[in-house]
């Protein structure tokens, strides 16, 4: 065959194109099981940092069934339609969050720490330059934060992404979200501003998009739970 003909670098350019798709192909598919095997630990991980558990990879899945005992999913009445650990565990917030709210699949983790019930929660929102997430565990009032942990995909260095350093994430540990019998969340304020209608922390400085965001996320996320957080009260009348 002519190499200088238009029918050979149309045959060539085709047989490139096969070759490489294919190779890619192979490629993802030997790398997904490890992608996805991290995508996991990296879950669990921070689940476990919003109970102040540190992990990494190498030990993340033994603290992970060491402490977390159960895990369930809700709908918006505060009803149990699921209680395969592993559903709880394989639910994307991300999605869930964009659905009627009547749909929603609300995973909640159950871990058990020094004698104590935690129950933790997922949260996913938007912040400046892309999506937040987190986790959010409460005492067994399912009333007081216990702790959190943030994350996120792009916000600012040093501003916007400091969500995830501790000096953020500790002032949240012992506020409340229920107000004068209402459902309050927490407000994330100036530094030196106050709430009288609800608890507050401390906005990131020069980060005032992305501090907002996670107010709105808590407030959004958190809220689809209020059926599950008013069940205590009716526990605690039957006991």
């Amino acid at each position: 065959m002519n190499k200088n003909s238009n029918t050979y670098t149309f045959i060539y350019a085709s047989v490139m194109v096969i070759l490489v798709a294919a190779a890619l192909a192979l490629t993802n598919g030997l790398l997904k099981e490890k992608h996805n095997k991290n995508s996991e630990i990296d879950k669990m991980t921070q689940i476990l940092r919003s109970i102040k558990v540190e992990a990494d990879k190498n030990n993340a899945e033994n603290l992970f069934e060491q402490n977390i005992k159960s895990a369930y999913i809700l709908n918006s009445a505060g009803q149990v339609v699921n209680k395969s650990p592993e559903s709880a565990f394989s639910v994307e917030i991300s999605k869930e969050v964009i659905k009627p709210l009547e749909e929603r699949q609300l995973p909640v983790y159950e871990a058990q720490l020094e004698g104590k019930t935690l129950y933790i929660l997922p949260v996913y929102g938007a912040g400046l330059w892309g999506p937040i997430w987190g986790y959010i565990s409460l005492e067994s009032d399912r009333n007081t934060i216990f702790a959190v942990s943030f994350s996120h995909s792009g916000e600012t260095p040093g501003l916007g992404a400091e969500i995830t350093t501790e000096p953020f994430q500790a002032p949240f540990s012992g506020k409340v979200l229920y107000k004068d019998g209402d459902f309050r969340s927490i407000a994330v304020l100036k530094s030196g501003q106050k709430s009288d209608s609800q608890d507050a922390v401390d906005a990131i400085s020069g980060g005032t998009i992305t501090s907002k965001g996670v107010e709105d996320m808590l407030l959004a996320c958190l809220g689809a739970y209020k059926a599950f957080f008013e069940q205590v009260e009716a526990e605690n009348k039957e006991e």
